[in-house]
């Protein structure tokens, strides 16, 4: 197995695009949810706890910049790979196709259920799986540089949705933020660890990178899209906990997706019924990397065609959300994925960059130079 990536040139993407990749990829089903889950961990000063998560995934990319700067044009499996060997470092490889697919197979089933409480609650969750896997398998089929594309249109399509908690926004209590800072440092630090499943995303620079055109400049975008993501879950946590009463903001399981529900149109009755129909455009570039992050590194690690795996992974996602639809089940799933990632992508970097330096430095000095061949 090859450690650095060959590739086209038209496979190339310039660096500019990774903040719509991961700004799309982390913008997802946890909005919607994670302000009562930090408030129930942190209260009022569940702000605090969002900046402090924010400040962590800044440190952890640049672990991950420091880690892949290492090599030419390395991803994950091959740096893996390299470090550990072949057969170890294809078996930590397969470790991030499951996460992948757990974390896919997360977003399906939680979107579904939410078409269910909100629109359709007689909905077979085969016929609206095979609808969104459908859509999943055709733009995974046109490859990396439509995927970007849908990244992109759908990042300028959907954020018009935001101006619609403006309303919400000036009906807030401010005495629902008080006291203030009365929250303990291990409140702070559990809130900031309730947002590890919103906050996931980041890893796929680790795929991506190879693909990437002007190496050079891929920080600003990385930064400037997890900073995106900070401010759009700082800003509906906000408005949450000065809309909703406390007791009422712990009782409910999607705040924000009930905060659309005040708006009032003349020519429209339920918003919140577009809100969530316009919410599969916010989950389907989630989806779309995330099924591309599997069928790549299937064909990385055991070369197995793309749409070969595309398919057998599509099928087996159709299964899983046919059968997982109880409420007890989706959170099992979701809390799978949270405890899954909250160790590869926020611990796994900090252990990985010193095997990798030390390496670096073992290859310089056996004159092999500074790139793995």
């Amino acid at each position: 197995m090859e450690i650095n990536v060959k590739m086209k040139s038209i496979m190339h993407v310039r660096a500019f695009y990774l903040f719509f990749i991961i700004s799309s990829i982390q913008l997802g089903v946890g909005v919607i949810g994670v302000p009562s889950i930090l408030f129930m961990n942190a209260r009022q000063d569940a702000w605090i706890s969002i900046i402090i998560a924010f400040i962590y995934i800044v440190v952890v990319l640049l672990v991950m910049f420091l880690i892949l700067n290492q090599y030419e044009n390395a991803d994950i499996f091959g740096i893996q790979v390299d470090i550990f060997g072949n057969w170890l470092g294809k078996m930590l490889g397969t470790v991030y196709i499951i996460y992948f697919a757990i974390a896919l197979l997360s977003i399906l089933i939680t979107y579904i259920e939410v078409i269910k409480v909100f629109i359709f609650p007689e909905l077979n969750n085969f016929i609206m799986g095979l609808l969104l896997l459908s859509l999943v398998v055709y733009t995974v089929l046109g490859g990396f540089r439509v995927i970007v594309g849908i990244c992109f249109i759908f990042f300028m399509l959907t954020h018009w949705i935001l101006f619609l908690l403006i309303e919400p926004a000036l009906k807030m209590e401010l005495t629902h933020f008080q006291p203030l800072f009365q929250a303990s440092f291990t409140e702070l630090m559990e809130g900031a660890k309730s947002t590890s499943y919103t906050f996931t995303g980041i890893e796929i620079l680790f795929l991506v990178y190879p693909f990437i055109q002007n190496k050079e400049k891929v920080k600003i975008p990385v930064l400037l899209a997890a900073f995106w993501t900070m401010l759009i879950v700082t800003l509906t946590t906000v408005i949450s906990m000065g809309f909703f009463a406390p007791e009422q903001l712990e009782r409910r399981e999607w705040p924000v997706l009930t905060l659309f529900k005040i708006q009032t149109f003349s020519f429209i009755e339920r918003l919140d019924y577009v809100v969530v129909a316009e919410w599969m455009m916010i989950i389907l570039p989630n989806m779309v990397l995330l099924m591309w992050g599997v069928t790549y590194g299937m064909k990385r690690l055991y070369k197995v065609p793309q749409k070969t795996s595309l398919y057998l992974v599509a099928l087996m996602l159709l299964i899983g959300c046919t059968f997982i639809d109880q409420h007890f089940q989706i959170q099992r799933v979701i809390n799978a994925v949270d405890q899954f990632g909250l160790w590869l992508v926020y611990v796994y970097p900090f252990l990985l960059l010193p095997l990798v330096l030390i390496k670096n430095k073992r290859r310089k000095k056996k004159g092999e130079g500074i790139h793995a061949k």
